[in-house]
């Protein structure tokens, strides 16, 4: 690969990719207005202001040499000129030339074109040639030697030779023409048999055409894209005229009739000032995505961005995440850069910054699995102090880093941070450090302070990893640590608990309670029980529990359970009295009177036959007709009744009650009459409608049942008359229940009587004995032996 430069001073220079000059070549001491190359690189032609026009070969002896009288503007070989039958160039001055070497090597040249002023441009493809003259641009098919198309120049006002023509085959068959500001994409396509006629076999379409805001210098294709270079003029602010401004390289997308700018940069050449649009030229190296911008005085090669000059552009601009998130993205692409590189780099750039827990959190990305940069960077960080920074971010399982690395980090926070300290010892897995040496330095900092509640939490949480239970367990009880029952179930320390049941219920009894009754074979009931002898009222928690689970599983404690329900849950005394079968209700009764319980001493009375006292006491102590009134229903006792109304018989108030609730149990005639005359009564006239409206009620509710029954015995009445009027199947294996014979007889033709009852037994009429009864009506033997019933009734068949 080289670059082909000729000069004002009529040299040619090869240069290579880096600029730098392999070869040299005198050709005229004039300017030099054009070389072209084949495609092999192995041909050049050059041609210049004097008319000179040479074409040789660079590694070969190959060479011709024609001098015109008139200055030779273009020149162009073949692209395959390598090739014997390939021999061809074409020049342009005034005419356009195309020579090709004959029989005993002789080179013949022919006119293509003429008359429409200089040629201004050349292009050769394939077997497709594009030049420009004053007119516009031409096209002709070497194949056919016809001219194909005439695509007119845009702009006439433009001098072409200030304003020159740039073309450029974008593929064998696309031509790119930039005029001026104007673009046409022209498309060159074989003609349908049917429209030949006298027409070439080839037309050009221009597909995409649009202007641009400069005049186009030189253009070439990139991919589906164009690049265009521009010569841009500008209004000066001093001395506001018009000048020439930096030229622009500017990539866009065409569209029908107007394109997209991608990208556009000005680019810096020595003495752009005084340059024209004619003195900037644009040529690109197909397949490599390189372009030549060549000026007077510089060369500026341009080549497509890639990612790793994207990633460098962003670290010179000190964007590191977003380089970082390039070389991720594009890490099968990038060359020049590695993606731990990129991040080392940033989290010390963050370090810098003084972003020290944002580079602390980059780090779990960055450094992955590699152990050994993760303890660089954490010793870095201990340097700068910034050791609680990483420690959240310090990695835990695959990889592992080692021990002492955590230790570090833990004492750091254990000199001046218990919170933190304390996470860090909740958070992390036991076995990452040395548990000793932590506990030691716990230890030896509770010296200082003993009565830390968060070192004293911590200091529990190590003996616990270090399966040191008893030691934590004790640590929690004193610090009353809700997690303590968590600690017992989940050790099983049940063994360790049995001197310290007064502890836990002290911090804790419902939940104390409930473990020592879910583990009764662990801790037995009688333990338990014993060893809150000293503390009743924990002793009552645990029995009322107890019992609330199991009514019989703690009975020898009943006559314990009767005081301490008195004493400190009289509201749960009854129901226990009413569930309990166990307790003594001698002792019961003993201990409610002397508190004076009266609902208690009353449940007592009347569950132990003495209903009569019991109903004494709540009409004296309570007073209460009500109650009287639902004891003396609960009890169904007529003389409770008795009783009851003739303790209420001097009160108007208990009368009133019971005339309003009696009324469904007792004959309120009885109460009226005892009433004495004259005797005010509150609310006795609603008591007595009362009455009257209960009797009609249970007048209805008795007439509303008769007629039900009414109606359902007929019902069933009518019911078994259908069912007995029912035929009865007689067959042969049917046998008479006196004589155990068949029923019927062997002989179908002689006569026979036979006698079914509705309860289904059969005999032979002959074998039922003579009724000695008035009535003919006949019964079942067998049946009316056991009763008389309408099922015995008889059904008589004969023939």
């Amino acid at each position: 690969q080289f670059l082909a430069l000729g000069t004002h001073y009529g040299k040619v220079y090869l240069l290579d990719v880096q600029g730098n000059i392999t070869q040299k070549f005198d050709v005229s001491p004039v300017k030099i207005n054009q070389i072209s190359l084949d495609e092999s690189g192995e041909h050049m032609g050059v041609c210049s202001e004097d008319g000179k026009v040479q074409v040789f070969g660079l590694y070969s002896a190959e060479e011709f040499h024609e001098t015109f009288d008139c200055p030779i503007k273009i020149v162009a070989v073949h692209p395959h000129f390598v090739r014997s039958h390939f021999k061809q160039f074409v020049t342009g001055g005034k005419k356009l030339l195309l020579y090709e070497r004959g029989w005993m090597n002789r080179w013949k040249p022919s006119v293509l074109h003429e008359g429409e002023g200089n040629i201004r441009n050349v292009k050769w493809r394939g077997h497709l040639i594009a030049w420009a003259n004053n007119m516009g641009v031409k096209i002709l098919d070497m194949i056919s030697k016809q001219r194909i198309t005439n695509v007119p120049r845009d702009d006439i006002s433009l001098r072409p030779d200030m304003y020159p023509c740039s073309l450029c085959w974008k593929d064998n068959l696309t031509l790119i023409i930039g005029w001026g500001n104007s673009v046409k994409i022209c498309s060159v396509k074989e003609r349908h048999a049917s429209e030949m006629r006298d027409l070439p076999n080839r037309y050009v379409e221009i597909v995409f055409q649009f202007d641009t805001e400069f005049f186009i210098s030189g253009l070439a294709p990139l991919c589906d894209q164009l690049v265009i270079l521009s010569y841009v003029k500008e209004i000066s602010e001093k001395t506001e005229v018009e000048c020439c401004a930096r030229p622009r390289l500017d990539i866009v997308q065409p569209l029908p009739e107007s394109c997209e700018e991608i990208s556009s940069d000005a680019l810096t050449v020595r003495g752009f000032q005084e340059n024209e649009c004619r003195d900037y030229h644009l040529e690109y190296s197909e397949g490599e995505s390189l372009f030549y911008i060549i000026s007077p005085r510089d060369v500026v090669v341009a080549k497509e961005r890639d990612q790793d000059d994207h990633i460098d552009w962003l670290l010179e601009k000190k964007k590191y995440e977003e380089a970082l998130m390039a070389a991720e993205i594009s890490q099968k692409t990038i060359k020049k850069h590695k993606i731990l590189d990129i991040g080392l780099a940033y989290i010390n750039h963050l370090v810098e910054k003084g972003e020290y827990d944002l580079a602390a959190r980059k780090c779990q990305k960055i450094l992955g699995k590699n152990t050994e940069l993760w303890e660089f960077e954490v010793y870095k960080f201990k340097e700068i102090g910034q050791l609680k920074a990483i420690s959240r971010y310090l990695p835990r399982r695959d990889p592992v880093l080692k021990p002492l690395i955590y230790e570090m980090v833990l004492h750091e926070f254990l000199e001046s941070d218990y919170e933190g300290f304390a996470t860090l010892i909740k958070e992390w897995p036991g076995d990452l450090y040395n548990n000793t040496i932590i506990v030691q330095a716990v230890v030896d900092h509770l010296k200082k302070d003993p009565q830390n509640r968060t070192l004293l939490r911590t200091l529990a949480e190590l003996y616990t990893y270090d399966q040191r239970y008893g030691r934590a367990l004790e640590i929690y009880l004193t610090l009353r640590h809700k997690d303590v029952f968590q600690l017992i179930h989940k050790h099983n320390l049940f063994s360790s608990i049995r001197d310290k049941i007064v502890l836990l219920m002290d911090f804790d009894s419902e939940k104390a309670v409930d473990m020592l009754l879910d583990n009764e074979d662990k801790i037995s009931i009688d333990r338990v029980v014993e060893e809150l002898e000293n503390r009743p009222e924990l002793q009552h928690v645990y029995l009322h529990k107890l019992f609330k689970r199991d009514h019989h599983k703690g009975q020898r404690y009943h006559e314990k359970q009767i005081s301490l329900y008195a004493e400190y849950d009289r509201p749960n005394l009854l129901p226990f009295l009413r569930d309990s079968t166990h307790c003594p209700l001698e002792k019961a009764l003993e201990i409610c009177q002397q508190r004076n319980f009266v609902e208690e001493t009353v449940y007592l009375l009347s569950r132990m036959g003495n209903s009569r006292s019991a109903l004494k006491m709540i009409m004296e102590e309570l007073q209460d007709v009500d109650k009287a009134i639902e004891f003396a229903k609960e009890q169904d006792d007529g003389e409770l009744w008795e009783d009851l109304i003739l303790y209420s018989i001097d009160k108007p108030p208990f009368i009133t009650g019971l005339l309003n609730n009696i009324g469904t149990h007792v004959d309120p005639i009885l109460l009226i009459h005892r009433i004495k005359e004259g005797m005010e009564i509150p609310n006795l006239r609603d008591s007595l409608v009362k009455i009257l409206q209960d009797y009609n009620l249970q007048i209805l509710l008795r007439e509303g049942c008769k007629k039900i029954l009414v109606a359902d015995s007929l019902s069933l009445l009518k019911k078994m008359h259908r069912t007995q009027m029912k035929g009865v199947l007689v067959d042969e294996e049917n046998i008479c229940e006196s004589c155990l014979s068949p029923i019927l007889p062997s002989d179908a033709s002689k006569p026979f009587s036979v006698v079914v009852f509705h309860c289904r037994h059969m005999f032979h009429k002959e074998c039922l004995p003579v009724s000695n009864t008035v009535s003919s009506v006949q019964f079942c033997n067998i049946c009316s032996a056991k009763h008389r019933g309408p099922g015995s009734a008889i059904l008589e068949m004969k023939k």
